[in-house]
């Protein structure tokens, strides 16, 4: 017997818009509904009324504690609609999810936010755990209700965290000097740019930079890369200034590594004339950074998979409350390496779910 997944493939529509139509709750076009409902028909497929009021019956709450986004900095979009995504099929089994948004630079509203979340008295909670200090009073909390919770996008050691989800950032780092030495660089000749907040907050930042550094001693490259940090990538005058006047007193630099989804900025603060001298390597397929691999000013993204981690944490806890299903201790999504070549062909999940949230509004 077909499923709605497979209603969903043979459609090429999400779960989510075989479940409205489904259900008659409108909001999908009348091409697409038409297109579902054939593939209904052919397979004579119809809702199971017993197992849909069971689910009804067993309701879950899953809440999710993420970083915001806007136009200047959209990563955090692509997880956001992976977790949309999964809401939409998992909610016929009973399960609701509540998105809670912060502050990637606050740490006030990260714990704030948290307070707000615990008031919908979820059943599990996924976070991006972006501030060491608060997470600990956060899974404390979280701990002494009993409520489980994984890591989304940033690996916290020495936590009680079902799973993480996300990156392994030490590889994705070491792959990145791997790259960088394609060119015969030094490690002397490549330049890590990377923003103050980064250094204490973030600790994928800093497992990508220390597999970057290892790359080089293990193949006996024992120079030491050199490293700028700034105070606020945000403050492009500031920027500029720095990265350029650093480069023109180092004219060994040959390579670049931006250790964050920010590349793109570094781009927008380079004086032309080092684009022919410079390779520059970064992470995360933004629009802003695969125009950057577009127009060549940036050789190589590495691609940590952003939607999918957002789908798969729902996807996790989803068997976790339903079928007491116990997840692998970190579940590493694909690391990609896109290239001007390639980067088209690296998003169509999201893409595919995109153009149907367009189509249905």
């Amino acid at each position: 017997m077909i499923t709605i997944k497979g209603i969903a493939k043979e459609a090429n529509v999400s779960e989510g818009t075989v479940d409205r139509v489904l259900h008659n709750r409108g909001g999908v076009s009348k091409k697409t509904e038409a297109k579902v409902r054939k593939v209904l028909e052919l397979h004579n497929f119809s809702v199971n009324p017993i197992a849909s009021a069971l689910a009804l019956k067993n309701k879950y709450r899953i809440s999710v504690l993420i970083p915001d986004f806007n136009d200047a900095d959209l990563f955090w979009k692509s997880p956001y609609l992976g977790i949309q995504k999964a809401e939409e099929e998992v909610k016929n089994f009973g399960i609701e999810v509540n998105r809670f948004t912060f502050n990637q630079y606050d740490p006030l509203s990260y714990y704030t936010t948290f307070k707000y979340l615990l008031e919908t008295k979820p059943s599990a909670v996924i976070i991006v755990p972006n501030f060491t200090q608060e997470t600990n009073t956060i899974v404390n909390e979280l701990e002494t209700l009993n409520i489980p919770y994984l890591f989304l996008n940033i690996d916290l050691k020495d936590f009680k965290n079902i799973t993480y989800v996300g990156q392994d950032a030490y590889t994705a780092g070491y792959i990145a000097a791997k790259l960088m030495s394609t060119k015969d660089f030094n490690r002397s000749d490549c330049l890590i740019i990377q923003a103050r907040y980064n250094i204490t907050k973030n600790n994928t930042v800093f497992n990508r930079i220390n597999g970057f550094d290892d790359y080089f001693k293990e193949n006996n490259i024992h120079s030491k890369t050199q490293t700028l940090k700034i105070e606020n990538l945000n403050n492009s005058v500031v920027t500029k200034e720095k990265i350029n006047s650093y480069l023109k007193s180092h004219p060994e630099i040959k390579g670049i590594f931006v250790p964050s989804s920010r590349i793109h900025v570094v781009v927008d603060c380079l004086d032309k004339d080092y684009f022919k001298k410079l390779t520059l390597i970064g992470f995360d397929n933004t629009p802003q950074n695969i125009n950057c691999l577009l127009n060549d000013t940036v050789a190589y993204l590495i691609s940590q998979k952003p939607f999918e981690q957002g789908y798969e944490s729902i996807k996790i806890f989803a068997d976790f409350l339903l079928q007491k299903k116990a997840p692998i201790s970190k579940m590493y999504l694909p690391i990609d390496i896109l290239m001007k070549e390639n980067v088209k062909y690296n998003n169509g999940n999201q893409s595919i779910y995109e153009n149907e949230q367009n189509l249905i509004s």
